[in-house]
């Protein structure tokens, strides 16, 4: 009997492990490196939040998040690899407006299902879009602009990340409000476009705040108007379209995304670290000197921001769809 007693023992003792062993594996993610894919170019709003706030998530999590610029496509082929990526948490998208909400309507054969093919993690920044120029452009104020706007028609070159991109957005419904038609200049992401617009050549594009700030401050653009209730206090000199008589207010947001099929305690634990991160001063301050806002703590966890995207797909499908049926 001895030797079925030992094999039983060790079963047992066997189990116990197993049992153990399960809820280990689980506290432990993350054990490695986390990459968030950023669908453009370094520099970009998306890009600048997706780094700031990452950067203080790292240190929450205790292990290094690298971030990857796969720009192309208006987001959607950084957008398309995450989707396809393994549900195991260690891929996360740092996505945006253009990605989620716009890619849908304007991009033919999309590869991804903004809702179907990921999880919510949490929004992780708003900002209102800037009307920006290049520093000779002959207006001095938003209606100079906009008259400028309407006399020469396509004569004026207006640059923007990707059609679906938040600065094509942005343009769009600043332009159809207007009725203007601007000649449109794609770029593979904001910051290349920026760059373009700073080098004088292109005339002008709207763009997040986060992204064109420090820009605007340097003097290297001439800023218009902020698209807010009220003005930027990191930019208190740009006045709102609403002061100019112009009726252009929207906000563009941002945020973290995980494949389907990750699990619900790994974007508990990811959504935990963003939430804590969003509440760190360090992180704040920083959104706030580039003219962004930190979401209120009730939109932050994963059902609130998957209500808000769905309900941001609605809201704009019909504009954007009227948008593609006039060639923008």
């Amino acid at each position: 009997m001895k030797p079925c007693t030992c094999l039983w023992e060790a079963c047992l003792v066997a189990m116990l492990f197993a049992g153990i062993a399960g809820p280990v594996r689980a506290q432990a993610y993350p054990s490695r490196a986390i990459t968030v894919i950023v669908p453009f170019p370094p520099g970009g709003a998306s890009d600048v939040v997706a780094r700031i706030v990452t950067n203080q998530m790292s240190k929450i999590l205790g292990q290094s998040i690298v971030i990857e610029n796969v720009s192309g496509a208006g987001g959607t082929v950084g957008s398309g690899r995450a989707a396809a990526a393994a549900p195991d948490g260690y891929t996360v998208l740092a996505a945006a407006m253009g990605s989620h909400v716009a890619a849908p309507v304007l991009t033919p054969n999309l590869k991804y299902d903004p809702v179907a093919d990921f999880v919510p993690i949490g929004i992780t920044a708003h900002s209102p879009a800037i009307v920006i120029a290049r520093k000779d452009f002959p207006a001095n104020d938003l209606k100079e602009f906009v008259a400028v706007l309407r006399q020469r028609g396509d004569a004026v070159k207006q640059a923007h990340g990707g059609v679906g991109a938040s600065s094509h957005m942005a343009c769009l419904l600043f332009t159809a409000g207007l009725g203007a038609n601007p000649a449109l200049v794609a770029y593979r992401g904001s910051g290349p476009a920026l760059n373009d617009l700073v080098g004088g050549h292109v005339d002008f594009m709207c763009e997040q705040s986060v992204s064109v700030a420090e820009s605007v401050l340097a003097g290297s653009v001439k800023a218009f108007a902020v698209s807010a209730a009220k003005r930027l206090e990191t930019l208190p000199n740009v006045p709102t379209a609403g002061e100019a008589g112009i009726n252009y207010e929207m906000s563009v947001w941002a945020g973290l995304f995980a494949p389907k099929g990750v699990s619900r305690e790994i974007i508990a634990r990811l959504s935990d670290a963003l939430d804590r991160a969003l509440d760190e001063p360090v992180v704040r301050e920083r959104i706030a000197q580039l003219g962004g806002s930190i979401p209120a703590k009730d939109e932050r966890n994963p059902a609130a921001f998957d209500r808000f995207v769905r309900s941001e797909i609605a809201r704009w499908a019909p504009i954007l769809a009227a948008a593609a049926g006039t060639g923008k």
